[in-house]
């Protein structure tokens, strides 16, 4: 009889442990920048399939399924401050993800993505686009109006150079590490250029 209980009890550990683990999910690898109007984020995903942005007042929820191995993601963010979630967007490409979520009161600095501040291992400041805006006149209305217009992740662009000109500032391939060009990494931050906090 005791044999029998402890059988089942075994059961239920090796069967609740496959269940667990079938249902972890790995958060995307992110970077993110600011903008007076918008705020961008990247996610490092690429080929991925079924992806599912939900833009929310004070929080996004992104997830995808990536790679060869079609590995699950899921990124959930409790944003700095508040977002228009019906002028907020996505765009899918090959290499990854790119969100713009416009900011509910434009031409408010965020210096964290996030609502408390807190390191996320996933999550890092876009160097390569960020700039201080601050001050500065000339500052276009951030990269927004490289996206097509309304809110539909599968739209595409209007033109080619559209296109190209959003990549170009986004990123695009640089998800991907190039460790063979290190002496390419230009950082162009100058010392009284501000710089964000890392979370």
């Amino acid at each position: 009889m005791w044999v029998r209980e402890v059988w089942s009890a075994i059961e239920v550990v090796i069967y609740g442990s496959v269940g667990a683990v079938c249902k972890l999910e790995h958060p995307a690898t992110a970077k993110w920048y600011d903008r007076r109007d918008s705020v961008y984020i990247e996610f490092c995903v690429a080929d991925s399939k079924d992806v599912k942005i939900n833009f929310e007042e004070a929080k996004f929820v992104f997830s995808c399924l990536g790679g060869t191995d079609q590995v699950k993601h899921e990124n959930e963010v409790d944003l700095f401050e508040g977002i228009d979630q019906n002028e907020s967007i996505h765009k899918r490409t090959d290499r990854s993800v790119l969100c713009c979520l416009r900011k509910a009161e434009p031409g408010k600095a965020w210096p964290r993505l996030t609502k408390e501040k807190a390191k996320l291992t996933w999550l890092s400041v876009d160097f390569n686009n960020w700039k201080d805006w601050e001050g500065d006149s000339d500052e276009e209305l951030g990269n927004f109006d490289n996206f097509p217009e309304g809110g539909d992740g599968d739209m595409a662009f209007n033109t080619q150079e559209a296109m190209a000109k959003m990549m170009n500032n986004m990123g695009g391939e640089d998800c991907l590490p190039d460790l063979d060009d290190v002496d390419d990494d230009e950082s162009a931050d100058s010392d009284d250029e501000k710089m964000p906090d890392l979370e």
